[in-house]
């Protein structure tokens, strides 16, 4: 099959232009001309200009740029060139403005108004006041009214009042769960309600702690069982723990990122180590670089001669940042404060068809990453060329779709000799950014985090991490993270590098009908969102 993509053997991006020019048959059969108002003159305004009286000749509308994914999966970008040309004039104003503060009792205090009126609000006004006010007090009487808080002497929020239902489960006494998570996913909330709220091992149910990391006043992370997990076989979530409250990537530190990365790491090669049937003792040395670099390399002895191995393929994800809608809609992640959530996956899944008691045969287990491998092989298959060799030369030999030479033209935002930060040529998400991994110490090429060394681990926890502050930067308060890993022994394929990708939410791409067909709109060359992250990544001295 031709695949479809734009990148080429020619080590050069390549992409369609749209230069429409069409005329528009005119089949209305009736004219209502209506007054619209009037301008400040006195003279009407009308809708006289939205009924033609002829066939509608459109000479020369806007040229639109159809960029195809380099994934052939993600589908198509499409960039207008008017939009984008305003944006490649000054592409520092490329964000999103600042969260304005919002106190509804000051409000009240200044109209002379009791704050009962709290008690009286709708539903949705409550809703909308959790989420968006900035005033600790609003956040405080919130609390008060959507569950029990208990207090110790001095007034402090010790924990909450709790019930056991006809099933002898415990449940916190909530009575509006909407309010509560909104309340209590506000960075303005003061911790010591978050504490019992949220925070504190075990609020928010009966999971089990596994894992942890811990650098006194540096960082603190648990890792978390999530036993009945949508991810067959259950998942763990990496959370900042409740003496290391972070809501808000401003507050995410480099020894944040390491601990949060190294439980996933540990996790993976700890599942791995035990199904090669390795020995492991459990002890304080587990978090030390030193141990887990030992580890990774017995393992990658094992696999050697390992021909069928069951666990082959990591997965990993972060939605970082919480927001729910007046109409109860939550619009990201489950919890404000930092947290991944990662697995690993089987090769194969048993399949059934009637009987679910007796298997029909196997099929391969989904897994984003062997999508990559398929557009690697079809690239390969139609180009007689390597696809990811083709892919870097294109991104280093990247030039703008304006012509413009007084513009910036780099796509990367950072590399080192492990790793490279970039904007796709093709953005998925009008924001999105992409961490490939280059090769180890070794010269090898990193396809997944079994294959990366000390030295590369790093330069992956650091390119997350400046990924993560430059959006920040901008004001993207909502960003989706994922992995598209390369399988873990004989089942991968030779070549592949690990992705990952950062899909920002803004609020005027909600996504619809033209996102549900793989069909992205952009509003700026991507040339010029890089321009823009570099100066925030510079602005804020976060490069290393």
């Amino acid at each position: 099959m031709t695949i479809r993509s734009c990148v080429t053997p020619q080590k050069q991006f390549t992409y369609g232009i749209h230069k429409p020019a069409y005329i528009a048959d005119n089949l209305r059969q009736n004219t209502t001309i209506r007054t619209l108002g009037s301008f400040e003159t006195g003279e009407p305004h009308s809708n006289n200009s939205n009924y033609p009286e002829t066939d509608v000749q459109v000479k020369s509308a806007d040229w639109i740029f159809e960029i195809p994914n380099p994934f052939s999966f993600r589908g198509t970008t499409f960039i207008d060139k008017e939009w984008a040309d305003s944006s490649a004039s000054n592409p520092r104003k490329i964000r999103l403005p600042t969260k304005k503060a919002l106190s509804f009792s000051k409000l009240l205090d200044s109209e002379q108004v009791s704050h009962t009126l709290f008690e009286k609000l709708p539903a949705p006004l409550l809703l909308t006041l959790a989420t968006t006010s900035t005033d600790p007090d609003d956040l405080v009487r919130l609390a008060k009214l959507c569950c029990t808080i208990e207090k110790d002497k001095n007034g402090i929020p010790s924990g909450l009042r709790y019930k056991r239902d006809a099933n002898g489960h415990i449940r916190a006494l909530i009575s509006n769960h909407a309010l509560f998570e909104a309340v209590a996913n506000n960075p303005a909330l003061p911790d010591s309600y978050k504490l019992v709220m949220v925070l504190r091992p075990g609020a928010q149910g009966g999971s089990e702690i596994v894992g942890e990391y811990n650098e006194k006043d540096k960082t603190h992370v648990f890792e978390y069982l999530r036993r009945n997990s949508y991810i067959p076989g259950g998942h763990y979530a990496a959370n900042m723990a409740d003496d290391a409250v972070r809501y808000s990537i401003a507050h995410l530190s480099k020894a944040d990122m390491a601990g949060l990365r190294h439980l996933y790491y540990q996790r993976s090669f700890v599942r791995l180590a035990k199904h090669l049937g390795l020995t492991l003792q459990n002890g304080p040395e587990n978090n030390s670089e030193e141990w887990l670099e030992h580890l990774r390399k017995q393992i990658l002895q094992n696999l050697f001669d390992e021909t069928d191995i069951e666990l082959t393929a990591t997965l990993w994800g972060w939605n970082f940042g919480f927001d729910y809608a007046p109409t109860d809609y939550r619009l990201h992640a489950s919890h404000q404060q930092i947290h991944q959530q990662y697995s690993m996956l089987p090769q194969t899944v048993d399949t059934y068809g009637t009987d679910l008691q007796n298997s029909t045969g196997r099929i391969n287990s989904f897994g984003c990453g062997d999508m990559i491998a398929e557009v690697m092989q079809n690239y390969h298959q139609t180009n007689n060329s390597v696809f990811f060799s083709d892919y870097i030369a294109c991104i280093r030999n990247n030039e703008r779709m304006d012509e413009r030479t007084d513009f910036e033209s780099s796509l990367i935002l950072w590399e080192d000799e492990h790793a490279m930060l970039f904007v796709p040529k093709a953005q998925t998400s009008q924001w999105e950014l992409q961490l490939m991994a280059l090769n180890n110490e070794d010269g090898e090429i990193i396809g997944n985090i079994l294959e990366a060394d000390t030295a590369s681990r790093t330069s992956l926890n650091n390119g997350i991490f400046l990924a993560q502050k430059a959006l920040a930067a901008l004001g993207a308060r909502m960003v989706t993270s994922i992995e598209y890993p390369k399988r873990i022994g004989r089942a991968g394929e030779a070549g592949q590098h690990l992705l990952y990708s950062f899909l920002p939410r803004l609020p005027e791409s909600p996504g619809a009908f033209s996102e549900a067909q793989l069909r992205y709109i952009n509003g700026h060359y991507p040339e010029d969102f890089a321009a823009a992250c570099r100066h925030q990544l510079v602005k804020e001295n976060f490069y290393f």
